[in-house]
């Protein structure tokens, strides 16, 4: 994966992110603090950076003002883990590297710092610059993959009621597709839609999304297994602790790393129609198969 294009949009991100929060110092201190903690927590910004990337492989160039809806998706990633931490969910001390947003700031001001972000977030997805069709396109998109149909709300509720079950690959896989995989295609799908892309573009950036999001989260579950809570900046061994279902303990971990081999395929299939353009989205993709944490 080439580095620059890492670090070029974890900056883009990061920057336009600082841009849109309110300053820690904004009344009521207590909340915006705990917004950046979570926000500013050294994240990857794998989401921002699909989606800078899909709007550069359909229209050939970063678009202009784009980083702002990749700063949107980031916000509602973040949401998502702050609330995936709580203790009524996952029960998570360590995210990132740092003590969990309720850790730090309590469950009450993590709850609100939660929904506070999904609230920035569509303030600036109403603001972005693009023409209004578009807008509304990617506002619905958005808001259907990180809703309770096949979105990752309807994932984390189907997560939290199958610990303690015997695992079921269908229900496993519907899991991983919505509560993971939805996000991961809605920041490709946007930023597609953000460069005007046209319907067999959006298909081909769709497609790749909901491979490349599974493969993804299966090597999540490898992880999990196989690597230290130094390593991973979070708490390793949690999912077989609270006996969720994963890739690795139905499957083993050499066989979910090759199903994951075969969605990186499928993905990288996927974005031929894009030639020579969609290079970069595919180094992406070997990325987030084979990284290490």
């Amino acid at each position: 994966m080439p580095t620059d294009t890492l670090e070029t949009g974890r900056a883009l991100a990061d920057a336009a992110l600082e841009r849109l929060l309110p300053p820690a110092t904004q009344h009521p201190v207590s909340i915006h603090r705990a917004m950046r903690h979570s926000v500013f927590a050294g994240g990857k910004r794998l989401r921002p950076i699909l989606c800078l990337e899909a709007g550069r492989v359909v229209a050939g160039l970063l678009p202009q003002g784009i980083e702002d809806l990749g700063a949107a998706l980031e916000m509602l990633h973040t949401y998502s883990l702050i609330h995936d931490d709580l203790p009524a969910l996952d029960n998570d001390d360590l995210r990132r590297g740092r003590p969990t947003c309720h850790k730090v700031f309590g469950e009450a001001i993590a709850i609100l710092a939660g929904d506070a972000l999904q609230t920035q977030a569509y303030e600036v997805l109403g603001r972005l610059r693009c023409p209004a069709e578009a807008r509304v396109l990617i506002i619905e998109e958005i808001a259907r993959q990180t809703g309770t149909v096949d979105g990752m709300i309807g994932g984390q509720v189907a997560d939290l009621e199958a610990e303690h079950s015997a695992p079921d690959v269908q229900m496993l896989e519907y899991i991983h597709r919505a509560k993971t995989a939805a996000l991961i295609t809605a920041s490709l799908v946007s930023g597609g839609l953000y460069a005007g892309g046209d319907a067999d573009s959006i298909c081909s950036l769709r497609t790749f999304g909901r491979s490349i999001g599974l493969a993804f989260q299966i090597v999540d579950d490898v992880l999990d297994v196989t690597q230290t809570s130094e390593q991973l900046g979070k708490t390793a061994g949690k999912d077989t602790a609270s006996e969720k279902i994963t890739y690795p303990a139905l499957f083993g971990v050499d066989e979910s790393l090759k199903k994951a081999d075969l969605l990186l395929q499928a993905a990288l299939a996927s974005l031929k129609r894009f030639g020579a353009a969609g290079r970069t989205l595919e180094s992406l993709a070997r990325y987030l198969v084979e990284r290490k944490k």
